[in-house]
């Protein structure tokens, strides 16, 4: 990939001249940083961002050592989510299985919104980048994107000169809520974070702030189009947004929203393991499912059959795979199928 409108790259020589340093301290700084002073470190990661120069070229690095044969899968969230949560354990699974049959290896490269994310990128040792949905406004995403390398974004958002792998998650949103409004009066949604600082509140539709999330955003917007088409005005509907995407967190704010003067008749909940505590909060209240709460989830989980879940079926290790491809400069889905799942949580 080159640097867009064609511009060249700034060179490791002109970043020492912009720092008053020797080609052999500019080199050191990125390969041996243990060789160089703080304030020449300083100095130069100055000038190179002055300069727009992310670090050694990785075609001349690749010349000088080979490929590395490992794609980096940048992974936004605790690094244990990868391991805990069934449809991210899918996901790698379906980059796992890709990188294995191309002889290439696999590297997490956790993100946590510290000062070192942008270096924690730019170091890493991988011919290729996935990175893991984030929101629009996350720095690593223009990280990823300097190194030059082959990058794909999964769920958003879209950037360019990056490949970007989703479903239509509004369209999806659309049609689980259909399922999910049918017949009711009270609608809520328990609903993924909006943004970066992961902040839980309890609102109405209408006083929702802005998604950077486009996952999260997208999905809203599905529901608040079929909170409108069954006659319900989007500004009456409950959103509670969670700060993670866990049964737990999603179990106690249901058990609030039951308790409350007007408690919901329906609740859409964004993934089948949201879903799944809801549900236990529902059952805990006394409450009938879905005789006095429907309840949907999303993905098609093992959980979702378990609990006659009415979900949106995906394929996570289709998409993880699909990622993979692209990565590696192969043919694949861009744009993953779905389906609407009918079951037994939501009212006829």
């Amino acid at each position: 990939m080159e640097p867009s409108g064609g511009a060249k790259r700034a060179t490791l020589a002109q970043v020492a001249e912009r720092a008053g340093v020797s080609v052999m301290t500019a080199s050191y700084t990125y390969n041996r940083p243990n060789r160089v002073s703080e304030q020449a470190r300083s100095r130069v990661l100055a000038a190179a961002a002055e300069l727009g120069y992310a670090g050694p070229d990785p075609s001349a690095r690749s010349l000088r050592r080979g490929s590395n044969r490992t794609l980096g899968v940048v992974m936004g969230e605790h690094l244990t989510y990868a391991f805990e949560d069934p449809e991210a354990v899918s996901f790698m699974a379906g980059i796992a299985g890709v990188c294995s049959e191309h002889g290439y290896g696999m590297t997490l490269v956790p993100v946590t919104g510290a000062a070192d994310d942008v270096t924690r990128i730019t170091d890493a040792a991988v011919d290729g980048f996935i990175v893991w949905t984030t929101s629009d406004d996350d720095p690593v995403l223009a990280a990823v994107r300097s190194t030059r390398r082959p990058a794909v974004v999964h769920g958003g958002p879209a950037v360019e000169g990056m490949e970007l792998v989703t479903i239509d998650n509004r369209a999806a949103a659309r049609a689980v809520g259909a399922a999910a409004w049918a017949g009711a009066e009270r609608p809520a949604v328990v609903c993924f974070p909006l943004d970066r600082d992961r902040r839980t509140m309890v609102t109405k539709g209408g006083a929702l702030p802005g998604a950077a999330f486009p996952v999260t955003r997208e999905r809203l917007e599905g529901y608040r189009q079929a909170a409108e088409a069954a006659g319900i005005a989007w500004q009456d509907v409950t959103v509670a947004v969670c700060a993670r995407n866990g049964a737990d967190e999603a179990e106690r704010i249901t058990a609030a929203l039951l308790a409350s003067a007007e408690p919901p008749d329906a609740i859409a909940a964004m993934s089948d393991r949201q879903a799944s505590g809801v549900v236990r909060a529902v059952r805990a209240a006394g409450r009938s499912i879905p005789g006095d709460v429907a309840v949907t989830g999303w993905d098609d989980a093992a959980a979702a059959a378990r609990l006659g879940l009415t979900t949106i079926a995906q394929s996570l290790r289709d998409q993880g795979a699909s990622c993979a491809r692209i990565a590696l400069g192969g043919p694949s889905t861009r744009t993953p199928a779905w389906s609407l799942v009918h079951r037994t949580s939501t009212r006829p």
